[in-house]
């Protein structure tokens, strides 16, 4: 076959194709200059940057940190309930709100300082809590969120997580899950050393940090008695990525159910979230005290 025929065929076939599609009546469509013919491809959005948060209270830098983590934030919107009005609430507001008002009461009492991880609607990588408490030196660090049931309305009350490399239940393997996905789910990417998280567990396992986050838990479910409700196995352990910071003791503060009526409305209301911060920075006290009066022991 010549060049010449060859390239006859190149050319005449397609206007044989097109001839004959539009003789049938069928349109096929051709590329024109201007269309939006452009591939899109959607990469992860770079992390923000690390920043420690700026520490309130008192200036003597000897007094207690205490470091209040409001989970979720940003385009995490943490759990979603739609009211029988149609609007949707927010885990990532309702613990906000209660995070800020327990700030502002250990504030009000004196004697502590106090640091959030996020005083606004921003997303703050998992990964990035527990190290601004370990960075800033903290002596406590709650995280503090609501849990859902799914169609289970009727579960409800608070619970407390401590960290564990073997969850207490299913469900706290179940909510471990959950929360620690919420980064990968919010195409949040930072990288981390899975064998340095591995060192962190052992390390955590076999020191006092975890003890002293077992006693901080205990705490607030003795001050929480007759204050708020507590779900029939409150206190819980599980492999979260929240409360990874070896040297930091930290508990994960469930206040409730969003899925539940009952506890969402008392979290919704700020006179209904009083005994939750009353319970909270009772707990934070006597916990800081214990630690108090037995620090001239320990440096002995």
């Amino acid at each position: 076959m010549s060049v010449r025929t060859l390239l006859l065929m190149i050319l005449a076939v397609p206007a044989l194709v097109l001839g004959g599609a539009r003789a049938l009546g069928i349109e096929i469509p051709v590329p024109e200059w201007g269309r939006d013919y452009v591939m899109r491809f959607t990469f992860a959005p770079e992390p923000p940057a690390f920043e420690l948060p700026k520490v309130e209270g008192p200036s003597d830098t000897t007094r207690p940190l205490v470091v209040i983590d409001a989970g979720h934030g940003g385009r995490d919107p943490g759990k979603v309930q739609r009211l029988s009005s149609g609007r949707e609430v927010y885990e990532k507001d309702i613990v906000l709100a209660l995070s800020l008002e327990l700030r502002d009461r250990l504030l009000e009492s004196g004697g502590v300082r106090v640091a959030m991880t996020r005083e606004d609607d921003r997303i703050i990588p998992l990964a990035y809590r527990p190290e601004i408490a370990r960075q800033l030196d903290a002596d406590v660090f709650v995280s503090i969120h609501i849990d859902s049931a799914g169609d289970r309305a009727e579960v409800s009350g608070a619970t407390v997580y401590t960290l564990s490399n073997e969850a207490s239940s299913e469900a706290a393997a179940r909510f471990a899950e959950r929360e620690n996905a919420a980064d990968r789910l919010n195409g949040i990417e930072v990288e981390t050393d899975s064998s340095a998280v591995s060192e962190i567990l052992v390390e955590l396992s076999q020191s006092r940090t975890q003890e002293d986050a077992v006693e901080l838990a205990e705490l607030i479910l003795r001050e929480g008695q007759g204050k708020i409700k507590f779900h029939p196995f409150a206190k819980r352990s599980a492999e979260l990525a929240v409360l990874r910071a070896p040297d930091v003791p930290g508990v994960l503060f469930e206040s409730g159910f969003v899925t539940n009526r009952n506890d969402l409305a008392k979290l919704m209301d700020k006179e209904g979230r009083r005994a939750y911060v009353d319970t909270l920075e009772r707990a934070i006290r006597v916990y800081l005290a214990r630690r108090a009066d037995t620090a001239p022991a320990a440096s002995q």
